[in-house]
């Protein structure tokens, strides 16, 4: 069979072009007014969350060990949305609520307000004058409230 169609696969390919316009890509963290690349910084407000927040992801292997290695604490959750990814821990000794970031919860089960955890203790940088928690296990569930599981289905306690 000496036909061959001229598309076939035989033929080289052909080189591909450039755009037109060179590619812009935009990246959150590069925008204009991103607390990352102020100038001068601004005391914390209350409340006020770190920014890069410091994930399980990119938390340093010392700052991992050092939390795993320090004493487990009790609390009560707070707030937490899961569409925003974090929450805060009311501790039971008292003081100022701990920050929670998603990536740290353990379980089957989204934290809801009034559910009682362990946490344990890790320092928020660059100053690491604050902590979050980590390796948070929710120890019991608040009675009468539906409850998510990551996976979406509701239950009732």
């Amino acid at each position: 069979m000496s036909d061959q169609d001229p598309s076939s696969p035989a033929d080289p390919p052909l080189p591909l072009a450039s755009p037109r316009t060179p590619l812009q890509l935009s990246f959150p963290f590069l925008r204009e007014g991103s607390r990352v690349w102020e100038r001068e910084r601004k005391p914390p407000q209350p409340g006020e969350l770190p920014s890069p927040l410091p994930t399980k992801r990119t938390r340093t292997y010392s700052a991992t060990v050092r939390a795993k290695s320090g004493p487990v604490f009790k609390g009560v959750c707070k707030n937490f949305s899961r569409s925003q990814g974090h929450g805060f821990i009311r501790p039971t000794h008292g003081g100022e609520d701990i920050f929670v970031h998603i990536s740290d919860i353990e379980g089957e089960y989204v934290p809801m307000e009034g559910d009682e955890v362990t946490y344990k203790v890790c320092p928020i940088p660059p100053k690491n004058q604050k902590v979050q928690a980590v390796d948070v296990v929710i120890t019991h569930l608040n009675p009468g409230t539906k409850h998510e599981t990551w996976s979406g289905q509701i239950i009732s306690s």
